[in-house]
């Protein structure tokens, strides 16, 4: 069987032909304009690669989508948090959506006057986390329980800080997604009770120093189907009229993230499309109400725009089984060992007529769950050669680890020909360091 031409993510990874290239009809995949063989040679692998071009269309076509309305695009740094691709969103003029304390700081260091369009969530802030919010003057708190508000309301009245808040809301909304990210079910953790939203409301008005300011919603991530945006906002937006009707300046609603990407088999799937899709679910129950809606994309914005670079360093064959061993694991990529999750991986350099084989792409981690991919149809690949992990934008470096006492890669950030080292990579002197015998 010979090996079609792989899937590529433009504009920012593509095939094209490159002088160096000893056969006139290979293509080699691209970063925008620079070869992936030259950022190996430069960088070592393994080593994510992000696109600058892809974060930027992608922006612009989700912000394009919301048109309409009063909005503000908070990046959900969760998803990448690296410093550089803050402040390429920065200066698009994205908000953040932070979940802790270390997050902030880092938004900060992005620079820009970006504070005002911060909004702070997450089930377990501390008391230290909420005093740098407060004294940092954040747009927004998303408050997930009562104890949660009892301790806001403290410490904005110890430092005679004013926050604005909302709750977030459980709507109770299934969506078909992987049960570790779906979070708008009463099972889940996150977000109080319907029933408990409006008396929760009432409690913090009761503090001189918090403002019902929102409404918040989050039903969870990587969902294809806008319908449950839709069915989630018209909760929203009953809730938000009512508590309007009780004399509360609610001014914003916090829809939260979620928007899927198409990770296997990648169709032509037009984004802009998708986003303008997703923004008439969300739109259409908000009609008319005047409110400023609040939108935390993450994955839907850099997922696409992320690539792992790896490296051939064996073939192994146990019985009938066909192992490519690689120089990324589990450690660098979490999310196939995590979530069973799907990635394509394709050659660097895309050989005319090459036969493609079964195996499993591995790593070097002692785990037997250390794999990226199992009884996938690859063209064969030789030891040596590279191979690029894609859509590792989101939820890849941000989930990387030292297992195996293994250095986290370097990342890289290519906008055009210009390639910057936007993250050095780790030496294990580096992970001793912190540590006492």
């Amino acid at each position: 069987m010979k090996a079609d031409r792989p899937p590529e993510r433009p504009p920012g990874f593509t095939y094209r032909r490159d002088k160096r290239l000893l056969r006139k009809s290979n293509v080699e995949l691209h970063a925008d304009d620079v070869p992936f063989s030259r950022l190996a040679r430069l960088y070592d692998t393994p080593l994510y690669v992000y696109s600058g071009s892809a974060i930027h269309q992608r922006f612009q076509q989700f912000d394009k989508a919301f048109d309409g309305c009063q909005h503000t695009i908070c990046y959900s740094v969760k998803a990448n948090s690296n410093l550089s691709i803050l402040r390429l969103l920065a200066r698009l003029g994205a908000g953040f959506d932070i979940v802790s304390g270390g997050e902030l700081q880092r938004v900060a260091e992005a620079g820009g006057k970006i504070k005002s369009k911060i909004v702070f969530s997450g089930v377990g802030k501390l008391s230290p986390e909420i005093d740098l919010a407060l004294r940092s003057g954040i747009l927004l708190f998303n408050v997930e329980s009562a104890s949660e508000m009892e301790l806001l309301a403290a410490r904005a009245a110890h430092l005679r800080k004013s926050a604005n808040f909302a709750v977030r809301v459980n709507p109770d909304v299934a969506t078909e997604t992987h049960p570790y990210i779906s979070t708008g079910l009463h099972q889940h953790k996150f977000g109080v009770p319907w029933r408990d939203a409006a008396a929760l409301y009432r409690r913090g008005a009761e503090s001189r120093y918090l403002k019902p300011a929102g409404v918040s919603v989050h039903i969870g991530s990587q969902i294809a189907d806008v319908a449950p945006f839709g069915e989630a906002m018209e909760r929203v937006a009953s809730l938000a009229s009512s508590l309007r009707a009780e004399g509360y300046d609610i001014r914003f609603v916090d829809a939260g993230g979620g928007l899927g990407i198409q990770y296997e088999h990648n169709p032509d799937t037009n984004f802009a499309e998708q986003a303008n899709q997703y923004a008439k679910a969300l739109l259409k129950p908000l009609k008319n109400l005047g409110l400023h809606l609040l939108l935390e994309p993450g994955r839907a914005i850099v997922g696409p725009a992320g690539v792992l670079l790896t490296r051939v360093i064996y073939r192994k064959r146990n019985d009938g089984k066909q192992f490519v061993v690689v120089d990324a694991a589990m450690n660098d990529l979490l999310r196939p060992s995590l979530y069973g999750a799907y990635h394509e991986i394709v050659p660097v350099v895309l050989q005319k007529g090459r036969a493609t084989e079964n195996v499993d792409v591995v790593g070097p981690v002692c785990e037997s769950g250390d794999f990226l991919a199992r009884d996938r149809e690859l063209p064969t690949v030789q030891e040596g050669e590279l191979l690029a992990i894609l859509d590792t934008g989101a939820y890849g470096m941000s989930l990387a680890s030292n297992y195996n006492s293994r250095p986290r890669p370097a990342e890289v950030l290519v906008e055009g020909k210009r390639v910057r080292l936007v993250r050095k990579r780790e030496s294990v002197r580096e992970l001793l360091a912190p540590e006492r015998t």
